[in-house]
C-alpha cells in the first residue's frame, strides 16, 4: 500500500482501553511515526460507531479501524462491505475471534504496527437476511444466554460472574427449535438446542476449537444436534475434545455457500458476532466472497 494511506480509527468507548485518553494519544503518536495521516474518535454506543463507521466510508480516508471487541468490528466492517475502504483492527474486546482467526496481533502498538505495515486481504463476511457478520451466527442456547447475561450485567455482575450464571440458567430451561433447513440441497426436519452457522469453516475439536483455519473459502459451516438432551450436550462437547465429534450420530456437520431456516416461530433471537438481535422468519444464510478488505500481518496468508 501507499504510505501516504490515512487512518480513521473509531473506539467503542466501552471496549477494554484502561486509560482511553492515554490510549488514543498513543495511536495517534504510533499512526504519526508511521507516516500516517490519522484521526481517532471514541463512541459511546455501538450507534454512534455506526454512525462514524457509515460516515468516514464516505470520506477520504484509506483505512477505518475498529477498536472493540467482535461486535465493535462487525459494525464498522458492515459499512466498509462492497467499498474501496479497508478495514483495520484494533483487537479490545474480551474473546477477539475475528482477530485471532486472521493472526492480528492483540496488543495495541502490534495491531496498530499492522494498520501501518500489513498487507490487504480480501476476505468473506456471511449474512442472515441481510445483516451481516464476520464470525458465526446461532441459534437456540447462546442467544439465550447472551440475553440472560446482558441482563445480569444491568443488575451489577461482572462479565463472566453474568455468563456463567446465564449459562446455568439456560441449561435448566434448555428451550428447544423445531426447525427446517435447506442447506447443501438437502432438507432436514430437525428438534434441536441450537443450530450454528459459521463465516467459512470452524474447528470444532480438540483444543482449536472455535478456530478457522479460513477466512477466504466462499462457504458457510453449519452444526446443529437433533433431540439431543442436557447430558447429551455434555457427551458432544467431550467427543469434541476427545477429535470424536463427527462419530456422533446426533451431530450434524456439513459446508455450503447457503442456509435457509423455517420455523413455526414469525420471530427469532439471532446471535452474530457477540450481538442478539430479534429477526423475522424464515432465515436466509449466504456467503459473500472476498467483499471485505482487511488489513492483516504481512505473513499471513489466509
Amino acid at each position: 500500500m501507499s504510505p501516504n494511506r490515512s487512518v480513521k480509527v473509531l473506539i467503542n468507548a466501552h471496549s477494554g482501553f484502561s486509560d482511553k485518553i492515554e490510549g488514543r494519544r498513543r495511536l495517534i503518536e504510533i499512526f504519526a511515526a508511521g507516516g500516517i495521516d490519522s484521526e481517532v474518535l471514541l463512541a459511546g454506543s455501538g450507534a454512534e460507531v455506526a454512525a462514524m463507521a457509515k460516515k468516514a466510508a464516505d470520506e477520504k480516508w484509506t483505512v477505518v479501524v475498529g477498536g472493540g471487541g467482535d461486535g465493535t468490528i462487525n459494525t464498522v466492517a458492515s459499512q466498509l462491505v462492497g467499498t474501496d475502504k479497508i478495514l483495520g483492527v484494533l483487537p479490545l474486546g474480551t474473546l477477539n475471534h475475528f482477530a485471532k482467526d486472521l493472526r492480528i496481533p492483540l496488543d495495541l502498538e502490534g495491531a496498530a504496527q499492522t494498520v501501518i505495515s500489513g498487507r490487504v486481504a480480501n476476505v468473506d463476511v456471511a449474512e442472515v437476511n441481510g445483516r451481516i457478520f464476520l464470525n458465526n451466527s446461532s441459534l437456540g442456547l447462546y442467544p439465550t444466554i447472551v440475553r440472560e447475561r446482558e441482563k445480569n450485567e444491568r443488575l451489577g455482575a461482572g462479565k463472566w460472574p453474568a455468563f456463567l450464571s446465564a449459562a446455568v440458567s439456560a441449561f435448566r430451561r434448555y428451550p428447544f427449535l423445531h426447525v427446517q433447513l435447506v442447506a447443501g440441497g438437502k432438507k432436514f426436519d430437525l428438534r434441536t438446542p441450537f443450530v450454528f452457522v459459521g463465516n467459512n469453516e470452524y474447528i470444532m475439536e480438540r483444543l482449536n476449537i472455535g478456530g478457522r483455519a479460513h477466512s477466504d473459502r466462499g462457504l458457510l459451516s453449519l452444526y446443529v444436534t437433533n433431540r439431543i438432551g442436557r447430558w447429551g450436550l455434555v457427551r458432544l462437547a467431550l467427543r469434541a475434545l476427545l477429535g470424536r465429534l463427527r462419530e456422533e450420530k446426533d451431530f450434524l456437520a456439513l459446508l455450503t455457500d447457503e442456509v435457509k431456516i423455517k420455523t413455526k416461530h414469525r420471530h427469532l433471537r439471532v446471535a452474530f458476532d457477540g450481538e442478539v438481535e430479534l429477526m423475522p422468519t424464515p432465515l436466509h444464510y449466504r456467503s459473500r466472497p472476498g467483499v471485505l478488505r482487511v488489513m492483516v500481518p504481512q505473513s499471513e496468508d489466509k
